[in-house]
């Protein structure tokens, strides 16, 4: 795959008739992961969330227009370990019964050098933070500099489960977890 700087995009003109404003794309889930890692003592525990819903919207000639909105289902979790997807959607860190649903809601996105940073409204557990995601935007090995039909978008992030009141198990779990999105999307329409 070919990563794309933004700052590039802006360079390439890309405000022309046919790719002006913000166009809709949507993501490819069976082929897109969210991914998360933790520690486990000396140990690491990886897991990945189903997506229930994503709804993105990519302005290339204006970055600051993108926006995302994404729904996981916490329900449908599930981890590296033997019992940690139980222990993970128990009431003692993301209590799914409960709160079944994990959001992301962006409120503002900027060009970062060859990234961007994407700012926005994570809540689990019913509890709301304010995170920032780097974004990096690929498109596939051999298409042309202008294809943004079908993209690749890499998100890479930290947060403190407590921050969140995921405070169970916290003798055994580390309390940083690393967000590792893949997201394959295709423009709509």
């Amino acid at each position: 795959m070919r990563r794309l700087a933004l700052a590039a995009l802006l360079a390439l003109g890309l405000a022309q008739t046919a790719l002006a404003g913000t166009v809709a794309y949507k993501m490819d889930a069976a082929n897109s992961t969210v991914a998360f890692e933790t520690d486990f003592g000396p140990d690491r525990i990886t897991g990945a969330f189903p997506l229930e819903k994503a709804d993105l919207r990519l302005d290339f000639a204006n970055v600051r227009n993108c926006t995302v909105d994404v729904a996981l289902d916490v329900t449908g979790a599930t981890a590296s370990f033997p019992f940690a997807a139980q222990a993970l959607k128990g009431p003692k860190v993301l209590a799914a019964k409960q709160y079944p649903r994990m959001t992301f809601t962006s409120t503002s996105v900027r060009g970062a050098g060859d990234a961007a940073e994407v700012t926005g409204n994570l809540t689990i557990r019913g509890v709301t933070r304010v995170v920032t995601l780097r974004a990096q935007l690929f498109r596939p090995r051999g298409s042309a500099p202008d294809a943004l039909d079908h993209l690749t978008v890499k998100l890479s992030g930290r947060v403190n489960r407590s921050d969140f009141g995921a405070t169970g198990w916290s003798d055994m779990v580390g309390d940083e977890v690393c967000i590792l999105i893949t997201a394959r999307i295709d423009a709509q329409g």
